[in-house]
């Protein structure tokens, strides 16, 4: 890897200068001259009007894979200020990952003003926190958050990279993979690794769903994955463990953003719909037969106090809302109890919720893919079995 500039292509414009979040550019003598700082981010190439600054990546084959160690979990935060769940699950399938190939964890955490949450992380498993606080940092934008991120990967060089398969980590992990010219695999519901040859196992629905695909990056580093959320358990606090913290000074002029987050407007539809979090879910599928019988599928809920899914199929017919779906396209879904409800088990189905504690399949075909994964299977009508269920808990309760 090597950057460059091309001083008869350089007007000395300073652009490049504003673009650079490590401060690693200065104008000498009308001509752009990097630093020592510089991490090759790849920040300033595109800043460039004149074309004049070149960044060369080796080509396959070319990375030496040795030099490269240690795992990364790249963080989130929610809007309330905490780690956000899929991070300390990552966190926790790192841990393990890490220790079989005997390297470290290492949390990549951008914001303004998140020290208390750096503190935190080493009680969830990471030996090493990259702190990178700015007040440009404070909401994600794919921008400045890749510029930094390719900065220290260049850096530091971390064999694997995690990132959440969510809205920031569906965005984000692309940006940085396309730049530093690495491998990703998108929405992986399993990660192992081969200790002797250092690969990263990657397994992820694919063929929409008809298939699981295990997928190595054997040529370029780091190996990077987005993880669904709710497919791994979460790391489990220890009281006392703490991390090194390293404080990463950066310094993101605003004027070389290009978005500007005016206001953030909450889907109040979506956010009453908490799949991932909920410990019960009754879930309907296209054996309900028409969309006015997901309201026997919601009496169900409310008598247990859960929260209603569906399956591709309904939300596709227009039946309920996309916010319901659980499955590869819609929420990955880890609750205590899951009643599939005249589901047949596809495999995009099964990519969302086979991992739930304790699942309860409810179907009239005894040959369903769904009774593979199920702990109970009842094979019945549920238009019958769902009513009787509905009293049995009712009267067991005194109702």
């Amino acid at each position: 890897m090597a950057i460059y500039i091309e001083e008869e292509k350089c007007t000395g414009c300073g652009l490049c200068v504003a673009s650079c979040p490590y401060g690693a550019i200065e104008i000498v003598e009308s001509k752009a001259r990097f630093t020592d700082d510089c991490t090759m981010c790849g920040a300033c190439v595109s800043a460039c009007p004149q074309g004049a600054i070149v960044l060369e990546m080796p080509r396959k084959g070319e990375v030496d894979t040795s030099q490269y160690r240690d795992l990364w979990v790249v963080a989130e935060t929610t809007p309330e200020g905490d780690l956000a769940g899929v991070t300390i699950e990552l966190l926790g399938e790192g841990r393990k990952l890490a220790d079989e190939l005997d390297a470290q964890v290492a949390l990549v955490l951008m914001g303004d003003e998140v020290g208390e949450l750096a503190e935190k992380a080493g009680g969830f498993g990471a030996d090493t926190v990259y702190l990178v606080s700015h007040p440009s940092l404070k909401q994600y934008r794919t921008g400045p958050y890749a510029d930094v991120l390719c900065g220290l990967i260049n850096k530091h060089k971390p064999e694997i990279v995690l990132f959440g398969a969510t809205s920031m980590g569906r965005d984000l992990a692309p940006r940085v993979a396309a730049r530093i010219k690495a491998g990703l695999t998108a929405d992986c519901t399993e990660l192992s690794v081969d200790p002797e040859t250092r690969l990263l196992h990657q397994t992820r629905p694919a063929f929409g769903g008809n298939i699981m695909a295990t997928i190595l990056c054997e040529y370029t580093r780091p190996q990077m994955a987005t993880v669904r959320p709710r497919v791994m358990d979460r790391a489990q606090w220890q009281e006392g463990r703490e991390a090194d913290i390293v404080e990463v000074p950066v310094d993101i002029d605003e004027r070389s953003v290009a978005t500007k987050i005016v206001e953030v407007i909450a889907d109040e539809g979506a956010g009453a719909v908490n799949l991932q979090d909920a410990e019960i879910i009754v879930s309907g599928g296209r054996g309900l037969g028409a969309p006015e019988h997901f309201a026997l599928i919601q009496e169900l809920a409310d008598t247990l106090g859960a929260t209603v899914g569906a399956s591709r199929a309904t939300v596709d017919a227009g039946w309920i809302p996309a916010y319901h779906q659980v499955g590869q396209t819609g929420k990955t879904v880890k609750p205590k109890l899951y009643i599939a409800c005249g589901i047949s088990g596809a495999v995009q189905h099964l990519a969302g919720m086979s991992s739930s504690d304790c699942i309860v399949a409810i179907n009239k075909d005894p040959d369903a893919p769904i009774f593979k994964v199920a702990h109970y299977g009842i094979v019945g009508d549920l238009f019958e079995v769902v009513p009787e269920l509905i009293s049995a808990i009712n009267e067991r309760r005194g109702q």
